[in-house]
């Protein structure tokens, strides 16, 4: 179920809910995350897009305003600098959906998400 209190069971279904310009922004989220973690399973959890891989990656979930992003409050407390611009809250980040994605920051946070989860939880930068 998303934001709005429609169901879907796939990523596709999820996407299709949203306008064109959001769908666009979605779809490079979900291709930039794909990139950086190829191995990565997709599927719904707690209602909301997920990306698995060792465990939970990250999710993700559309807002009136903005896209949520969970990579998880590790994640955040190593790219804490780089998220300076961005209102976060415990292990979320809230992406404008009036800017574009800062996909390469997401690509680095993916990558850190993926050795993370690889590496058994220690920190790492």
């Amino acid at each position: 179920m998303d934001a709005r209190g429609e169901k879907f069971d796939t990523i596709d279904e999820h996407i299709g809910l949203f306008p064109p310009d959001v769908q666009r922004l979605l779809m490079d989220l979900r291709e930039t995350i794909l990139q950086a973690a190829p191995g990565a399973e997709e599927t719904i959890r707690y209602g909301i897009p997920t990306f698995r891989q060792n465990g939970n990656l990250m999710h993700f979930a559309v807002f009136k305003n903005h896209i949520c992003f969970y990579p998880g409050s590790s994640a955040i407390e190593v790219f804490l600098e780089k998220l300076s611009p961005y209102k976060l809250g415990r292990g979320t980040i809230q992406f404008p959906i009036d800017r574009p994605l800062p996909l390469d920051l997401v690509r680095e946070i993916v990558i850190y998400r993926v050795r993370e989860n690889t590496e058994g939880g220690k920190k790492m930068r």
